[in-house]
């Protein structure tokens, strides 16, 4: 459990605890205790671009913050696939991959896998630090099974006519982006209201085919009389989006669940904790609300950034470099190419080759033979000042850093942090 700053630096001074890990400051006592601990609930606010978590106990928060995930995954799976395409023309005869291949059970793609996994080795971590008895992930904005069924029992839906309000308005707007769906709307205002297509004086009822999406600048009175655009609404009913559950993200979030055996909330729930506890929108604040958080003091949010380990790539390609004649500019050679893409289809474009001017620099590949010490993103030491790594020059003998032009000799540097995997920053 988290002590005082004071205690703790007792405790070291002492002998009694080693330092575990840095960010967040962690100790690891090196005596026997009681293995009594209080109860820790841990909230989890998955998503696609960021992890929003938040540990609670009875009496204060003990952990809070916002996991950045790294991007890019299905460009890094691109290239590698082009460089397996043109090492295996090299090869000759050797047999084709394409018809042998099995998927096991439960295969997901890479770059799904990778969000999967990260979940679930970020709770991990947390858990290792932490006495946390209940994992909490929410798992999509609303319940589809209640939108079906309103009479359906269970925990979280016995809670009144506003949870019900909230669950229906949450999938219509999830449905509609967050955006008025009038097509003339030119003063699109940040207060959003779901409308009765079909009016319910006439007969419209509460489900989702016929509830959408407005502004308050457009959902007013006067558009609902004869001859607005609302009134004829009822007639010529607009196309609405299709909504698919089976999104990627849906996969992680019950994958997670699965994986961990963690209990499940919903988006709707959450977003009336939140407004009910009178906090802004945030990652770590929806966790705080995810997990049961109400009068618990606190703690400052961490940001924790997830980097790349390593780049495995032994082989890169530089593009050639051309000024294009139009503009000017400098551009890669295969932003100007010919156009040709297949040899028996005529699917060809425009031949942008005759807008190649002058060549500036030529095309070429390059092989790494060997791993250098310090890799990019790393934290140096450098004439007392911290410095972030750019990457190495001269077989290492040199390295580039982000924040000045000067390359220093790797012998006057000293390392500070190397940010590989999840970094607190």
């Amino acid at each position: 459990m988290p002590t005082a700053n004071a205690k703790a630096r007792i405790l070291l001074k002492q002998g009694k605890a080693s330092v575990k890990t840095v960010k967040p400051f962690t100790i690891q006592l090196t005596y026997t205790t009681t293995e009594y601990t209080q109860k820790v609930t841990l909230g989890v606010d998955s998503g696609y671009l960021n992890i929003g978590f938040s540990a609670v106990s009875e009496s204060k928060e003990l952990i809070s913050g916002e996991v950045k995930l790294l991007q890019g995954m299905s460009d890094r799976i691109s290239e590698k696939s082009m460089y397996r395409t043109i090492r295996r023309g090299r090869l000759r005869h050797r047999k084709p991959g394409f018809d042998n291949r099995e998927r096991k059970e439960g295969w997901l793609a890479p770059s799904i896998q990778h969000k999967l996994d990260t979940h679930v080795r970020f709770i991990e971590k947390l858990k290792s630090i932490l006495p946390i008895s209940k994992v909490i992930v929410e798992v999509a904005n609303f319940d589809i099974q209640k939108i079906k069924n309103p009479d359906i029992e269970g925990e979280g839906y016995q809670e009144g006519e506003q949870k019900g309000f909230w669950n229906l308005r949450e999938y219509i707007l999830h449905r509609d982006g967050h955006k008025c769906q009038n097509p003339k709307c030119k003063k699109s205002s940040e207060i959003l209201e779901v409308h009765h297509i079909k009016f319910r004086g006439n007969g419209g009822t509460d489900t989702p085919n016929n509830l959408i999406t407005l502004c308050s600048n457009c959902h007013t009175s006067e558009n609902h009389k004869k001859g607005k655009f609302l009134y004829e609404w009822q007639y010529t009913k607009p196309k609405l989006r299709s909504f698919k559950d089976a999104t990627f993200m849906s996969m992680v979030r019950w994958k997670v669940t699965k994986i961990l055996n963690c209990k499940v909330t919903f988006g709707y729930i959450t977003k009336s904790k939140r407004i009910e506890l009178r906090l802004e929108k945030s990652h770590y604040n929806d966790a705080f609300a995810i997990a049961g958080g109400s009068t618990q003091s606190r703690v400052h949010p961490i940001e924790v950034e997830q980097t790349r380990r390593n780049n495995r790539s032994l082989e890169r390609f530089y593009d050639s470099k051309f000024i294009d004649v139009r503009t000017g500019k400098k551009v890669s050679g295969g932003e100007l190419n010919c156009g040709r893409r297949t040899r028996n289809k005529s699917y060809n474009t425009e031949n942008l080759r005759v807008y190649r001017g002058e060549k500036v620099s030529k095309g070429q590949r390059r092989i790494r033979t060997q791993r250098y010490f310090y890799q990019p993103g790393d934290l140096i030491k450098y004439e007392n000042r911290v410095y972030t790594v750019k990457g190495a020059q001269n077989s290492g003998k040199y390295v580039a850093l982000k924040e000045i032009k000067k390359v220093p000799r790797v012998e006057l540097l000293e390392p500070y942090r190397f940010r590989k995997g999840l970094v607190v920053v």
